[in-house]
């Protein structure tokens, strides 16, 4: 097969496997990915997981702060294909009508199911027995072009947002590289989403972040996993937040108030929900260092927690 000339977008380490595969193959001319970040008191730069990999490896990079308006860079890299893996920015026209294979993005989803930002969050926090991954065609509307390939992967129950990145990252790679040449010979024909079963899938908003157990168990240990580890739930207790990592669904049916210490167990803290308990095993308690409950525990007087709300 020629050597394609591929311009790359993606910004997380989600977005680095798939560069990573198709580097070694093709001809990787650009790497676009999102501006530099200030993080920390000493506002240190830190460069995107892609941008790392694109300097390692000798690859151009471009980083325009709204690619809407900036986008000259990357037609004058003349590019046969664009691929797109989690960039964070919407792509412009002048773009996508640009390569002569058109412009193919990795969306982590069974599409039309999970359009937009946080795909893997919701497919997690709702509880679904399968995610995947859609190599589609880009258009002018979010994730709402004709799909190319499809495969699904099971969520275990075991699973939460980090394991689940890196399975559908690898399945991603797999199958750019899988599907590439068949898309550009035409052997792979494009399929039109069916409108009608559109969802979405925004980024987590701060509010999203907050755990409440006025739920099931099996939803709270779901919003748990879903939001672990980042941006990590949390709920309130006297007066302190606290970021819950990890949980698992108990047997008890004490009564109790909805977020209620109902029972301390040698690994975690039994919580009243609205069908039973769940029971917390990794936590941060504000302005502490994250732990396991079982660690927390140790010195307490296991008493003095029963009755207590998180809120």
């Amino acid at each position: 097969m020629e050597k394609l000339r591929i311009v790359y977008m993606g910004t997380p380490e989600f977005s680095v496997e798939p560069l990573k595969r198709l580097n070694e193959i093709y001809d990787v001319v650009m790497v676009v990915t999102q501006p530099d970040k200030k993080i920390g008191r000493k506002q240190e730069i830190m460069f995107s997981p892609v941008k790392k990999y694109a300097i390692e490896n000798n690859i151009e990079v471009f980083q325009p702060v709204k690619i809407r308006e900036d986008y000259k860079d990357v037609l004058d890299k003349n590019p046969d294909v664009i691929i797109t893996c989690a960039y964070g920015q919407i792509i412009p026209k002048e773009i996508l009508d640009y390569p002569r294979y058109r412009c193919i993005n990795i969306h982590a989803s069974l599409l039309p199911k999970y359009r937009g930002g946080a795909p893997i969050h919701h497919s997690i926090i709702n509880g679904d027995e399968y995610t995947g991954i859609s190599i589609m065609y880009m258009d002018e509307k979010m994730d709402s072009g004709d799909v190319l390939y499809q495969k699904a992967i099971r969520i275990e129950d075991n699973d939460n947002v980090g394991t689940m990145f890196e399975k559908l990252s690898a399945l991603g790679a797999d199958m750019i590289i899988d599907s590439l040449p068949k898309i550009i010979s035409g052997e792979i024909k494009p399929i039109k989403q069916n409108e009608s079963e559109v969802t979405y899938a925004f980024n987590i908003s701060k509010e999203d972040e907050k755990i409440d157990f006025n739920n099931s168990s099996k939803d709270i240990f779901n919003k748990i996993r879903g939001l672990n580890p980042f941006p990590v739930g949390y709920s309130l207790l006297e007066g302190k937040r606290v970021k819950i990592f990890s949980s698992k669904i108990g047997n008890s049916n004490k009564e109790g108030q909805f977020g209620e210490i109902i029972n301390v167990y040698k690994d975690g803290i039994g919580i009243k929900t609205k069908d039973g308990e769940i029971i917390l095993l990794e936590i941060q308690i504000e302005g502490k260092k994250r732990t396991f409950v079982k660690d927390y525990l140790n010195g307490l007087n296991k008493d003095d927690l029963i009755g207590k709300i998180f809120e």
